[in-house]
């Protein structure tokens, strides 16, 4: 398996980052409440799977997609009024990408990776 490595993320407004999708979309309030669900949805394929299924044709969506990290580690914290998250995870940045842009849509910027 490849190396772990630390992704800085932050968000400027939590209160306003959503998914596209409302069904699958994060619909909490804290850092430590997205914490929570990135880290589900790095551990376990369930959020990707409710995606794949609401595709128009989910049979054909590349299953290398759902890949997951049952060690993948999430911490939130709020600091100077954003919403911090580090990441630790073997999983490559395309799928964090896109597992946060499920939760959050485009509302968070990657600051660093270790």
């Amino acid at each position: 398996m490849a190396r772990a490595q630390h992704f800085f993320i932050t968000i400027d407004d939590l209160a306003r980052a959503r998914g596209s999708e409302a069904a699958i979309a994060f619909d909490g309030e804290s850092p430590q409440t997205l914490a929570a669900a990135l880290q589900a949805a790095l551990r376990e394929p369930a959020l990707w799977e409710r995606w794949r299924l609401l595709q128009d044709d989910p049979d054909e969506v590349d299953p290398a997609g759902g890949a997951t990290d049952p060690a993948a580690t999430v911490e939130g914290s709020l600091a100077a009024s954003r919403t911090e998250l580090k990441v630790v995870t073997c999983l490559p940045h395309a799928i964090i990408k896109h597992r946060l842009d499920l939760l959050v849509g485009p509302n968070w910027k990657l600051r660093d990776v270790h």
